[in-house]
């Protein structure tokens, strides 16, 4: 809940310096943030066997972090793999291709380990700041097992 309401704040503070120079919109903020969370890990994820995948209609990154991992709960790591491509986990669209890293390379890697489990806690955060309580609840549980 803390850090919901630190997220939830961070965001208010970027909304007001954004007002006072160049208006931005409530998506460019929110492409800040995600870019403030892909260099705060990306480094320390490893892309070696990584696979490419090709965005189709209808797919969500959950789904496609079922799809290679057996749980939809993966997709922060999809996501901080194909940086360069999702600014957004809402804004995946047809022919993007995205990087699914091999996630137990990740796993027994205890650099990779704290790059996956932060990012899925920032994500958790979005996601209760996005009311989706649920989701946040489970990335939570998953990012504790990376420790």
């Amino acid at each position: 809940m803390k850090k919901t309401l630190i997220f939830a704040m961070v965001i208010v503070s970027l909304l007001a310096v954004s007002c006072k120079s160049t208006p931005k919109t409530a998506e460019e903020v929110t492409d800040e943030v995600f870019s403030k969370i892909y260099a705060r890990y990306e480094k320390g994820l490893i892309l070696t066997g990584a696979q490419s995948y090709t965005v189709k209609s209808g797919d969500t990154l959950a789904h496609i972090s079922h799809e290679f991992y057996g749980t939809g709960f993966y997709y922060p790591v999809i996501m901080l793999a194909s940086s360069s491509v999702v600014k957004d986990l809402d804004k995946i669209q047809p022919g993007m291709v995205l990087t699914i890293p091999d996630l137990e390379v990740n796993k027994n890697d205890n650099s990779a380990k704290r790059s996956m489990r932060g990012v899925m806690l920032d994500c958790a955060d979005i996601d209760d700041v996005r009311s989706r309580h649920e989701t946040a609840k489970g990335l939570r549980e998953l990012a504790n097992t990376l420790r």
